[in-house]
């Protein structure tokens, strides 16, 4: 969870176990490791405070977190701010690494070019993120194909300016703890949509998407997947859904879909939202589904609201 930051902490924000290494509680250059946790109770910098933390699910980290503060153009000169970035990825490390070295700078990029930051600038950023790593696949598509079968959930915030910036693709999500002066309760506002098929509006938006494929979304052991093989319907990666020349040889029979297509089946477009600042808004959460699957919006609220400001972290 994250309120700002004063600098990038760290590329993939922390320190994984390894195998065989020594798991027991100790310190960490940037926070404190206890086996698979990573965590760093309360961080100061000129604009507010932050705390984090990474369960790592599996033996490889496929996961990785971004904090950057300072300008958020290519300049000095330009506007200034704070980016979060949250890269859930699946299939594999490569996809959630390479937004985490390119998305930001794509960022700054467009920011410089657009004379400021806008939710078109964030979009093209995306796409322009998700334009290069397909490139990657398609370079290295003889030597490593399973490049193609890797990608990523991206969210995205940026506070600038008084401005609340917020995109994301996939099924990460960033909850709002906002003040209500009525009741003098913090209640949770999520500023952001999962794009998973579990939901009954994705599910319709892909059917809207591809009238002529009944098998877009199947549910299969009591899940709903995107062609019976992913949950998200949005991500950056996973090539062999966007483009046919990937769904082919010498990828894995199983990454395949067994009918041709002819347009991606999965979106690298963000959701964005684009909100003022209020004096009633307290904290902002950004984390991945891992951590959602288990606690409402509310819940993880009440979590910060209520415990020592030193061990709030999730």
């Amino acid at each position: 969870m994250v309120s700002g930051s004063l600098m990038r902490m760290m590329p993939p924000c922390w320190r994984p176990s390894v195998e065989g290494e020594d798991s027991s509680r100790g310190d960490d250059a940037n926070g404190r490791v206890d086996g698979l946790l990573w965590y760093k109770d309360l961080g100061d910098h000129v604009t507010g405070e932050f705390s984090m933390a990474v369960i790592q699910a599996n033996n490889l980290l496929e996961d990785h977190s971004q904090l950057e503060s300072g300008p958020l153009s290519l300049y000095e000169s330009g506007p200034h701010g704070t980016f979060v970035g949250i890269y859930d990825g699946h299939g594999g490390p490569a996809t959630a690494r390479f937004i985490n070295e390119h998305l930001f700078g794509y960022i700054k990029k467009f920011t410089t070019e657009n004379g400021g930051m806008s939710a078109d600038v964030i979009n093209k950023a995306f796409l322009a993120t998700e334009e290069d790593f397909l490139a990657l696949v398609r370079k290295q598509w003889l030597n490593d194909p399973h490049m193609a079968s890797v990608g990523s959930c991206c969210l995205v915030g940026i506070v600038c300016s008084g401005m609340l910036y917020i995109a994301n693709a996939g099924d990460s999500r960033v909850v709002l703890g906002r003040l209500d002066n009525t009741y003098k309760e913090v209640k949770a506002v999520p500023l952001s949509s999962e794009h998973n098929a579990s939901v009954e509006s994705v599910r319709e938006e892909l059917r809207s998407l591809h009238p002529d494929d009944p098998q877009i979304v199947v549910l299969k052991h009591t899940v709903w997947r995107v062609k019976g093989i992913i949950q998200i319907s949005r991500s950056i990666g996973d090539a062999y859904l966007k483009s046919a020349e990937f769904n082919r040889d010498p990828l894995l029979p199983k990454f395949r879909v067994p009918e041709p297509f002819d347009k991606p089946i999965l979106s690298a477009e963000p959701e964005t939202l684009v909100q003022k600042l209020d004096p009633e808004d307290q904290f902002l959460i950004f984390a991945s589904d891992g951590l959602w699957e288990h606690l409402s919006s509310q819940e993880a609220v009440d979590i910060v609201n209520t415990c020592p400001r030193n061990t709030i972290g999730i």
